[in-house]
């Protein structure tokens, strides 16, 4: 079983001439304890191109020490990582190699560098014996191995970790101490990033699959100038290409909101292929639209549901105690487990399936080789401000459609529920072009998001009426009380009510310089 522990830390370099200060000198250190020396034996791997290490992920097979096993380390910030623990075995454990999935796809892993570390080990305690951080000063010897090479290195580093839990703003404390000793931060990120530097070439031009915009130094974008209409709009498409990329482990790890933005990634990468279908050629484009509109397909099931039943939820949770007749929470659990189709299980085969592993690749073939007509070359500001204005134009259609409908009524529904997908769509085509129109298309993304938020609050009022009749129909049939769902129902009509008699002053109030 995979664990997972959150590592800040910092490095430095030790010179063979410069040893430790005296760090009880450090404010709140009252003693150095030293734990002694741990001999580690550490095997790196990666793919024969490197794509792990391009992207700065380490994942090793160690033994010594106390957390001997398998590690995988996931950059959250700079010094931070999520180290992702399982137990040691002969082979990369699957729930590790799942989690690099989106970076290696269908390529094997291999032994890449083997690493023997001699640690000195010193733990930073307060005046109640607290941990506050580890310094540990490494001697490294690393050796490449076949099929990259067979080249050597050695060094001494320092390592300062901060204990969990700790204060982030302790270790510049250690730093300012360190420093003062002529001791200076470490130039590499990583020791496996050093050993890869010093040993025959490192990961440093990050191509290849998995690799993102920020490391390909966005070379791609196949020498198109920036002030053409091509260069933002490829842009942004890396952008969410890298997305579904790096938020595919946080997904499969359940973390908060990664399944949604990984939704959201797709729907702008799709949303982009039509809103710019004048720069890149739809004939290759549409058949990647299906594949984004499968994928987004396959990562809502169970998620739309999970939202309305919280929705449902908080209804209840803001009942007086006398209006919530019956067992209402209980057949709210019911109802909603009842259609849940094993979300994990079938959320880890579909990022783990070729469909979906076959629609990275080509993501990243299309952008390594745009499918660009003849207008890419055109000037950026005239050409995406048409873009954006013809999106602008289909949204304005369906919301005057929307407020010319009898309100309260299903056509009323459909016509918002249309003309918040084309806000989604025209906020997109706006985020797309911001770079190259500024301010006006900042403005424009700002208003229509808020416009969609107020959509979104009315299509989610429609679709908890639906749920609730359903529940109340339940209810009755086992002849439980149905007037909790009568009472949620009606505050939900009072709710859609608010968004339609806010709807027309929202559309008035959207910023127009650059869509009139």
């Amino acid at each position: 079983m995979a664990e997972t522990k959150r590592e800040i830390e910092r490095k430095y370099e030790a010179g063979a001439d410069v040893g430790l200060p005296d760090l009880t000198r450090i404010a709140a250190v009252a003693a150095v304890v030293d734990r002694g020396v741990v001999e580690l034996d550490a095997t790196y791997y990666d793919t024969a191109d490197l794509r792990l290490a391009r992207s700065a992920r380490t994942l090793r097979r160690r033994t010594g020490g106390d957390d001997e096993g398998w590690h995988l380390k996931l950059p959250v910030a700079e010094g931070v990582r999520d180290e992702i623990q399982a137990p040691l075995s002969a082979t990369v454990p699957r729930a590790l190699a799942g989690l690099v999935r989106s970076r290696i796809r269908t390529a094997e892993l291999l032994p890449v560098v083997a690493m023997r570390s001699s640690r000195d080990v010193r733990h930073l305690v307060d005046g109640d014996g607290a941990l506050l951080a580890e310094v540990a000063v490494d001697t490294v010897h690393a050796e490449r191995l076949a099929p990259q090479g067979a080249g050597t290195a050695t060094w001494t580093e320092i390592e300062v970790e901060l204990a969990d839990g700790g204060d982030p703003a302790f270790l510049d404390r250690v730093d300012k101490r360190l420093r003062k000793a002529g001791i200076a931060p470490a130039g590499s990120a990583s020791k496996l990033a050093r050993a890869l530097a010093e040993t025959g070439g490192g990961a440093e031009d990050g191509t290849g699959p998995g690799a993102t915009s920020k490391a390909n130094g966005e070379k791609r974008a196949g020498g198109h100038e920036t002030d053409t209409a091509a260069a933002p709009v490829l842009a942004y498409l890396r952008t969410q290409r890298d997305a579904l990329v790096a938020l595919d482990p946080d997904a499969r790890r359940d973390l908060p909101d990664a399944v949604h933005q990984m939704r959201v990634a797709t729907r702008r990468l799709r949303s982009t292929f039509r809103s710019y279908g004048r720069i890149l050629d739809r004939r290759i484009t549409d058949p990647i639209g299906d594949e984004l509109k499968w994928l987004a397909g396959e990562l809502g099931i169970d998620r739309d549901r999970e939202v309305l039943t919280d929705r449902i939820r908080e209804g209840l949770a803001g009942l007086p105690r006398a209006l919530a007749t019956g067992p209402v929470r209980r057949r709210l659990r019911t109802w909603s487990a009842a259609r849940r189709h094993g979300s994990r299980r079938h959320l880890i085969g579909v990022l783990d399936s070729r469909r979906h592993l076959e629609l990275l690749d080509t993501l990243d073939a299309l952008l390594a080789d745009p499918p660009l007509t003849d207008a890419w070359a055109r000037p950026a500001v005239p050409a995406l401000t048409r873009a954006v204005r013809r999106d602008y134009r289909r949204l304005a259609g369906f919301v005057e459609e929307a407020l010319a409908a009898t309100p309260a009524t299903e056509e009323r529904d459909i016509a918002l529920h249309e003309a918040r997908k084309k806000a989604k769509r025209a906020r997109y085509a706006a985020e797309a072009a911001a770079p190259a129109l500024g301010k006006p298309a900042r403005r424009l993304v700002r208003d229509l998001k808020s416009l969609q938020t107020l959509l979104g609050e009315h299509q989610d009022s429609v679709m908890s009426r639906q749920a609730l009749r359903e529940l109340a129909a339940q209810a009755h049939a086992e002849g439980e009380s149905s007037f909790a769902y009568g009472v949620l129902y009606g505050r939900e009509e009072r709710a859609a009510a608010v968004a339609e008699a806010a709807l027309p002053q929202k559309w008035a109030g959207i910023g127009r310089s650059l869509v009139v």
